[in-house]
């Protein structure tokens, strides 16, 4: 990567900020986001703590100065050489007397992910769960490889109404200005492929987003060579009724396998993250069918490398395709994989919803050897729904396992709580998060100083409210009724409980 070039004014001495900006390893580690916000508090606020935006804003002179500030400096030195260190140790602690390091990495997909705001790729729960994985393996140095969609248009931003109605803006992804590349071939143009066997075709453009030691790719349909038609695939997330649905859904599992293949990266198992990208099991399928493997042998091969989580426990959460719209974009697909009409159909059909379609959590459920909901009760809810699949057995033992959501500390801990849990609790408390025993000091934590950092945040939260709705009123958005729900008169020494995005089912 020629920083240089990405980052035309920023000097010689300053080029270590440049390698930052472009890896996300920024956004978990506040000493590095202090980095861009000792240069200018006021640029770093308005591009939205973003430093790829803030280092293409700011002027040359600006930039100048920080370079020739020996007390910034001195903080810009150890940070850089931090980053560095950490990029150099390839190696897990946990895995090294065990992994071997021939084993290729862990192929990880999901529709969406949850990095950091100014790559709007997520919409909830499931996105941030992905963006956390990528996160913690990358500490944890287990190697992966991640797939996922562009979004250019993102998730849509949620406004409030006068009459209390939701209404939503686009949120449109600058390029050119996240910590986002394009990926190139050895001609230094960027990478395309077409999605196999789908027609009419369908061809996206490659990305990459650098999460500390993990990559994650993304694909783009918004490219000349594609029709009008196609080039709305990959828009935006969770749109479009339920043919480009599939769509999408095809392009994230077919075309990000292809993706793979094309970049050379061969991975040793295959992790879906919900029903979405399900269809990548086809693609590796096909790959073994074409080496003369049958379906059933290569189906078998698949599934013992294939780890399934599944997120959503009401029935209405799941895709499910109609038949005719499978026939459409699959008839010359099935063929590749030794397969007729009805073999194909049968292996997505819900036992006891076989005339609704082509059910993508009951086809992802059957051709995976790995299977687990996101909590001990979740994967309760799930074994009961999913028990058709299985009849031979009881509900307590279909075979869908569990694994507790958990939260990639460093992303979620807010910098002063770190410097109280740093004072109380013993000094690897970050490293040894996982156990018991270090959480057990923080009963030693003095209340007055618990409260006062927790009460610090609180004002600082509802200070960021109020901004939000001075700006809204300033923009002629919204009347001063809104502005009043909206926040602006919350009062800190209150008591106030709120709920994000909707109640669940």
């Amino acid at each position: 990567m020629e920083i240089k070039k990405i980052f035309p004014h920023l000097p010689e001495r300053l080029l270590g900020l440049g390698e930052i900006a472009e890896n996300l390893w920024w956004s978990w580690h506040p000493e590095a986001r202090m980095l861009f916000k000792r240069i200018d508090r006021r640029v770093w606020k308005e591009t939205g703590h973003n430093p790829d935006k803030m280092l293409k804003s700011l002027p040359r002179e600006t930039l100048e100065l920080a370079s020739k500030d020996p007390d910034y400096l001195s903080e810009y030195d150890m940070v850089v050489w931090k980053f560095r260190k950490d990029m150099e140790q390839t190696e897990c602690p946990h895995l090294k007397q065990t992994r071997d390091p021939n084993i290729p990495p862990v192929a990880y997909f999901s529709a969406e992910y949850g990095l950091h705001r100014s790559l709007p790729f997520y919409a909830g729960g499931l996105g941030f769960l992905a963006g956390d994985h990528l996160k913690e393996c990358s500490d944890l140095r287990v190697p992966l490889v991640a797939m996922g969609f562009m979004y250019p248009e993102g998730y849509f931003r949620q406004y409030i109404r006068e009459d209390g109605w939701q209404e939503h803006a686009d949120q449109m992804l600058d390029r050119d200005a996240a910590s986002i590349s394009r990926v190139l071939n050895d001609q230094d143009q960027q990478v395309t492929i077409r999605v196999p066997l789908i027609e009419p075709p369908i061809h996206v453009a490659v990305w990459k987003v650098q999460v500390g030691h993990v990559c994650l790719y993304l694909m783009d349909t918004d490219i000349e060579v594609n029709d009008p038609w196609n080039r709305g695939i990959s828009s935006r997330l969770y749109g479009g009724d339920i043919e480009h649905r599939l769509r999408q859904e095809i392009v994230l599992g077919i075309g990000g396998s292809e993706v793979f293949q094309t970049l050379g990266i061969k991975y040793s198992a295959l992790h879906l993250n919900e029903g979405h990208p399900a269809l990548a099991l086809l693609e590796d399928i096909r790959d073994l069918v074409q080496t003369g493997m049958s379906f059933e042998e290569a189906s078998e091969r698949v599934r013992a490398r294939t780890i399934f989580t599944t997120h959503t426990p009401v029935s209405a959460g799941h895709d499910v395709f109609p038949f005719q719209l499978m026939e459409k974009y699959f008839h010359s697909y099935w063929p590749s994989l030794g397969l007729d009409h009805d073999r194909f159909l049968r292996l997505g059909m819900h036992p006891h919803e076989s005339h609704a379609g082509f059910n993508l959590t009951a086809f992802a459920l059957r051709m995976s050897m790995y299977r687990n909901g996101v909590s001990k009760k979740h994967a309760e809810v799930t074994r009961r729904m999913w028990q058709s699949l299985w009849p031979d057995r009881p509900e307590d033992r279909v075979p869908i396992d569990h694994v507790t959501n958990g939260i990639h500390v460093p992303t979620w801990i807010e910098p002063k709580m770190q410097l109280l849990f740093n004072k109380y609790l013993t000094p690897e408390w970050l490293d040894k998060h996982d156990d018991p025993t270090v959480w057990g000091a923080v009963d030693q934590i003095p209340d007055e100083d618990l409260w006062k950092t927790h009460y610090w945040l609180k004002i600082k939260l509802i200070d960021a409210i109020r901004e939000l709705a001075r700006i809204r009123w300033g923009q002629g958005y919204v009347s001063p009724s809104v502005i009043q729900a909206g926040g602006s008169l919350l009062d800190p020494s209150v008591l106030t409980i709120g709920f994000a995005r909707r109640f669940a089912t």
